[in-house]
């Protein structure tokens, strides 16, 4: 019942993978527990987010159509025809509760190739279980959410799509006020620096409530 996904995640020599794992409490490369910083609560509020590991989502988890093979040649092929591009600095922000890594500027080569993620690799998918769909239509659903499920397995994808990079789950504003200024002085101004997106992650997860780990990195290497 292996699934995979399809990430954004900072490469191994940027700064902020080693400071976002050390955040969550693992290295989604190598699997290694890590020392949090010392913040009250830290344990508790990363708990889900350290499963998936330090990323941005571009095509959610799912479950293998295909054999595991075929699906990585073509996210390899996906790569190799994406040309690298710029990521606007990115800021700590609130969305909905989830305090997040997330872009302080439009950035449309972002948006498309997370749009080409879902589209391209869709064959891959197989369709989600009951359980799944009943889960995720707890939360209330808008018709263009629920569209998005139907088609795509899930409600946030494409024009609902928003990049973030989770740093803890939904927070109460009392927790969110106490979290926010040693998040901030974790991460400095590291997540501002210039960067580039010049590779994609494929993550797997080897069985339910399994964490998800780097399977393997791939260079975007497309051309004008």
């Amino acid at each position: 019942m292996m699934r995979a996904a399809i990430y954004w995640a900072p490469e191994i020599n940027d700064p902020l993978h080693a400071l976002g794992s050390r955040w969550l409490g693992r290295d989604a490369e190598t699997a290694a527990s890590l020392t949090q910083p010392e913040v009250p609560g830290i344990a508790e509020i990363t708990a889900d987010a350290r499963g998936y590991g330090l990323h941005a989502t571009l095509k959610p988890p799912f479950r293998l159509a295909q054999p595991y093979g075929a699906l990585r040649d073509a996210v390899a092929g996906l790569a190799a025809a994406t040309r690298p591009f710029s990521l606007p600095p990115l800021s700590v922000q609130d969305l909905k509760g989830f305090l997040a890594l997330r872009e302080t500027a439009p950035c449309p080569p972002l948006h498309a190739l997370a749009d080409a993620c879902v589209t391209g690799l869709d064959g891959f998918r197989a369709p989600p279980e009951p359980a799944e769909l009943e889960r995720r239509r707890r939360a209330p659903l808008s018709p263009a959410h629920e569209a998005m499920l139907a088609q795509w397995g899930y409600p946030y994808v494409l024009a609902e799509w928003q990049f973030h990079v989770t740093l803890t789950r939904r927070l109460q504003p009392g927790e969110r006020d106490a979290i926010l200024p040693p998040l901030q002085v974790h991460f400095g101004d590291i997540p501002g620096n210039p960067r580039l997106v010049t590779e994609i992650c494929l993550f797997t997860q080897a069985a339910p409530g399994a964490a998800f780990l780097i399977a393997e990195r791939f260079a975007l290497k497309g051309s004008a």
